[in-house]
């Protein structure tokens, strides 16, 4: 039979204390230096438990981030063929009798690379850039010494600092793209 009290309770209830006020103050100094050993315990786990918390939530914040980008940056690459048909087709302006419907592709074609700029796409710099690996995929072309891009095939992208896509180039020494800007 229980007595009504919690079996998992804390007795707060004081023993009796000694006549002896030397021995009342020597047992209650014992049960104060054991009540903040048990506080500063209890103070280090939850100091603890909320560095853990705080540590967990700057990992979630961070891994939905990254799986936003990740998000971000397939829809981009997918958009990327597009682009491409979108300049293949505004390279065709022969002013004629498709004019208006040129005028409309170039519109819709500006609307959606506004909309990618936003999301942190950059067209990467190429024609007359000296050649950089990173940036560049040589389709054609080469020489000795410092390569320069001397046209480009397909646009290179990047999003967010980031290359998506190299831009498909031309290359040629610099001295030779040299020669064929000046003739």
């Amino acid at each position: 039979m229980t007595d009504g009290r919690d079996e998992g309770a804390v007795d707060l209830t004081p023993d009796p204390l000694p006549d002896d006020p030397d021995e009342a103050v020597a047992l209650l100094i014992g049960e104060l230096a054991v009540a903040r050993q048990s506080a500063e315990s209890y103070l280090a786990d939850l100091q603890r438990l909320a560095a853990d918390f705080e540590n967990y939530r700057k990992r979630a914040l961070r891994e939905r981030e990254e799986t936003v980008e990740r998000a971000s940056q397939r829809l981009v690459s997918a958009l990327l063929p597009v682009l491409d048909s979108f300049d293949a087709a505004l390279a065709l302006d022969d002013g004629g009798p498709h004019a208006r419907l040129l005028a409309g592709m170039r519109n819709t074609h500006q609307q959606l690379t506004d909309v990618l700029r936003a999301e942190g796409l950059e067209v990467i710099d190429a024609v007359a850039q000296p050649f950089d690996p990173a940036l560049h995929e040589a389709a054609s072309g080469g020489g000795d010494g410092h390569l320069v891009v001397v046209a480009e095939i397909r646009r290179g992208y990047t999003l967010k600092g980031r290359v998506i896509r190299p831009a498909l180039v031309q290359v040629a020494a610099e001295d030779v793209a040299a020669e064929g800007s000046e003739a």
